[in-house]
C-alpha cells in the first residue's frame, strides 16, 4: 500500500491510498480520482515528506475516553473553537517562544476554571440543567464525549473544549 498526499486545482489537499504507484497511474487516467472537498478532477501529487518510522523504543501514550469540556453559560466564560490538532512529535528541545506560549495558556485556563464546579462525567446533564433553568446558573467543568458535547451544542447550550488537559480533583495527589 502507498500514500500520497493529492491536491487538487483549488488547492485542497487530501491524500489517497493505492496498491501501488501504477494504480495511482491508471486511475489518474480514467478520471476515478477526484478532490473529496470539491469534487474536482484536476488532482496531481502534492509535495510529501518521506514517512519515517518511530524508534521501537518509544512508548505511545494513549489519551483517555472523554474530553475535558468547559460550560460557557456564564456570561464571562471564555469560548474556544479550535479543534485539538494532532502534530509530530520532535525530540529536540521545545522552543522557549512555545514554552511561554503554553504556559500563559495554562494559567488562563487555570485562572478561567477556579470558580468553576468539577462535575466529572455528569457534564452533559449538568449542562442541560443550568441551560434550561433546573440548576443554578454556575460555571461548570467536566468530561463529556465527542456525542455528549455534539448534541448539547445542537441544543444551543454553549460548551467548549478545554484547551489543555487536566486531572479530575480525585485524582490530584
Amino acid at each position: 500500500m502507498i500514500v500520497y498526499d493529492l491536491s487538487c486545482d483549488s488547492g485542497h489537499v487530501f491524500e489517497g491510498w493505492f496498491g501501488s504507484s501504477g494504480d495511482f497511474t491508471a486511475q489518474m487516467q480514467r478520471g476515478l480520482i477526484a478532490c473529496p472537498t470539491c469534487g474536482s478532477d484536476v488532482v496531481g501529487k502534492a509535495p510529501m515528506a518521506p514517512a519515517v518510522g518511530k524508534k521501537g523504543n518509544q512508548k505511545i501514550s494513549q489519551a483517555k475516553p472523554g474530553r475535558n469540556m468547559r460550560n460557557a453559560a456564564m456570561p464571562n466564560a471564555p469560548m474556544t473553537s479550535a479543534p485539538m490538532a494532532s502534530a509530530p512529535m520532535t525530540s529536540g528541545p521545545m522552543p522557549a517562544e512555545v514554552k511561554a506560549a503554553i504556559a500563559r495558556l495554562a494559567e488562563a485556563q487555570a485562572q478561567a476554571l477556579k470558580d468553576s464546579k468539577w462535575v466529572g462525567s455528569r457534564f452533559a446533564e449538568e449542562s442541560r440543567k443550568i441551560h434550561y433553568g433546573e440548576s443554578k446558573g454556575i460555571a461548570i467543568h467536566g468530561q463529556a464525549t465527542l456525542e455528549e458535547a455534539s448534541a448539547l451544542i445542537e441544543e444551543g447550550i454553549a460548551v467548549a473544549p478545554l484547551p489543555l488537559p487536566i486531572a479530575p480533583p480525585d485524582e490530584l495527589n
